[in-house]
């Protein structure tokens, strides 16, 4: 077993995940609107947090995540495993005071930005390779530990004087994985990997102490990269008929193997304590972090660029990763914010995999997901569809009739009101649908400027006049 740097192949390989293992890594790291006073900024990291011993005793957290699943190792085979998770670095606000010295306050109002106390995310890795021959019987155990450490950093102000400083600093956090294999019995020779990451902190609550204290001294976000020089690794969600007995017989405690890197590639897993699909991937329209679980890119771009210049100034002084946002919303091309608007992802996997490309590089593609130069048998703007012996099609007037199809409340409120048809569309499925706007709808030069439509199938309207 060794410690050393990974190879060049498997560091290749393990660059593959990493894209979105950093997701997972700075998963609702600082939300929304990015500023160290919202409420929402002041219990931070709900994902894979690692707490010490003494602290998991009292609390329904954990120190420890299990990990198993199935893998087929050829002989001679070597593992790859990558442990990745956030050092908590208590950062605090000193200003110079009359004497030269320092004294801590609860914030530094600076032209650009207002700093603040607050606990940033160092990124933490343990790395090992192990023979998979190893791996038999107990295994083997791997200690880890980071040092504390402190450091300051000055501030300065506009004309480069001195008139505070940052006060970082890092708790000693210590930890072990735990690495084991049992061959199964079967016709295939597969084998289920334990792999296990432990907080080993000596650390002890004081009398009163909360969360706060033991941010610390925990692995945050912490979760595993797993890699197989020689061999593959069986998927958890969809494994082969013959092997989901055994699938189900694997223990996953507070995390979750799922295959990573390209689609069709078995040799390296990622298991994160959030839970993915196989082969996950970050969207190829997303601009960069925004770090705010479950919130959707164009509503959160939109919303970090109305925020008002105080409280940038602030989510600026937050944190690093908070400005970076900050000024990404504020320079967003509208080409970018765009290509937020959705994506029809089914359309391409019928289509083939289009090749993955910089969304801030080609600001907008070439052509349309349907492009009227390559398809001729659809025309949106052209096709017609008979409605009770009428041909309609753009620019015919109808009648809305909804209801046939369980429509949802609003569209009840629009039965018996005219409409203007905009467009005939037809559906990978072989549907058809009518693109409308009511008449009498002030919105409708925005709706129709946008392309955003009320949409009704042919038996939920009724002709007004032939076209």
């Amino acid at each position: 077993m060794t410690t050393a740097v990974f190879t060049p192949e498997t560091e290749a390989r393990l660059a593959t995940a990493r894209h979105v293992a950093d997701a997972v890594l700075f998963e609702g790291y600082v939300l929304y609107p990015y500023r160290a006073s919202a409420a929402k900024n002041r219990l931070r990291w709900q994902f894979g947090v690692l707490v010490p011993p003494a602290w998991s005793a009292r609390r329904e957290e954990y120190d420890a995540q299990h990990t198993e699943c199935l893998m087929e190792p050829r002989p001679g085979a070597h593992l790859a495993v990558e442990v990745r998770f956030l050092h908590a670095q208590r950062r605090t606000v000193q200003r110079v005071t009359a004497n030269g010295g320092f004294e801590t306050v609860r914030e530094l109002d600076l032209e650009d930005r207002v700093l603040v106390p607050w606990d940033e995310g160092v990124e933490e890795r343990v790395e090992l390779t192990v023979p998979v021959a190893d791996l038999a019987g107990e295994g083997v155990a791997v200690p880890f530990s980071r040092p504390a450490r402190e450091e300051t950093e000055p501030v300065l102000d506009g004309g480069g004087r001195t008139v505070g400083r940052l006060l970082r600093r890092r708790e000693e956090i210590s930890g072990v994985v735990r690495l084991s294999a049992a061959e199964l019995d079967g016709p295939y020779r597969t084998m289920r990997l334990t792999a296990v990451v432990e907080n080993t902190a000596d650390w002890m609550p004081q009398p009163g102490g909360d969360r706060d204290a033991a941010l610390p001294y925990s692995l945050v976000a912490s979760h595993l990269l797993l890699c197989l020089d020689r061999g593959s690794f069986l998927s958890m969600t969809d494994p082969p008929e013959w092997a989901k007995g055994a699938v189900a017989a694997c223990r996953n405690l507070h995390t979750w193997p799922v295959l990573a890197g390209e689609p069709g590639r078995t040799d390296l897993v990622l298991s994160s304590p959030i839970i993915l699909e196989d082969h996950p991937a970050i969207a190829p329209e997303s601009p960069g972090a925004l770090y705010d679980a479950t919130e959707i890119d164009e509503i959160l771009a939109l919303r970090t660029a109305a925020l008002t210049d105080e409280e940038k100034r602030e989510a600026r002084g937050t944190d690093e990763r908070a400005a970076a946002v900050i000024d990404l919303a504020d320079t967003m091309p509208a080409e970018v914010l765009e290509r937020l608007h959705g994506a029809v992802r089914s359309l391409r996997e019928v289509t083939g995999h289009a090749p993955r490309e910089d969304p801030l590089a080609t600001a907008r593609p070439d052509t349309p997901w349907w492009d009227p130069g390559g398809d001729t048998s659809v025309d949106p703007e052209h096709d017609r569809v008979t409605v009770d012996g009428i041909p309609v099609g753009a620019g015919s007037r109808v009648v809305l009739r909804p209801g046939l199809r369980h429509s949802d409340a609003q569209d009840l409120f629009l039965h018996g009101r005219t409409a203007l048809v905009e467009a005939v569309l037809h559906d990978v499925d072989g549907g058809v649908h009518i693109a409308v706007t009511v008449e009498g709808d002030p919105g409708a030069d925005i709706r129709r400027e946008q392309g955003r439509f009320l949409y009704f199938q042919p038996d939920e309207v009724e002709p007004l006049e032939t076209v």
